[in-house]
Parts: structure tokens; sequence; C-alpha cells
């Protein structure tokens, strides 16, 4: 890939609902191109890891508010 090639990637994976779309195309279609592919395969581990990160420290410190507010 080259450098358009690149920031058309990136352009098309800002665009919000579409961007989520064309992580998983890209990740898992057998023939495209090996860089994009394994780009979108790192861009989906990263997001799966921080959003396990996000519900465990939700899951605590929404635990701890809600039992600041209930009294306990």
């Amino acid at each position: 890939m080259d450098l358009k090639d690149w920031i058309l990637t990136l352009i098309v994976l800002l665009i919000p609902c579409v961007g989520i779309v064309m992580y998983f195309v890209w990740a898992f279609e057998s023939n495209g191109n090996i860089n994009r592919r394994n780009f979108c395969r790192a861009q989906l581990i990263i997001f799966a890891v921080l959003l396990g990160i996000y519900l465990v420290l939700f899951m605590l410190f929404g635990v701890v508010a809600f039992s600041r507010v209930v009294g306990y």
C-alpha cells in the first residue's frame, strides 16, 4: 500500500458507523491487502482489550458509587 491508500483507509475508518463495519470487513477478508488486514486485526484486538478494561473499571467504580448512594 502506498501513501494515498493509507490516507484513504484512515479517512474511511474515521466515519463513525462505516469505520466499525470496515474494520471487520478488512480484518476478515481473505484476498485483501495483507498490511491493511493486519492493521485492522490489531485495532480490533486493541479495542477488545480496552473494552474489557473499561467494563471492569465501570463495574468496580459503579459498585462503589452505587453503594454510597444506597448507604451500604
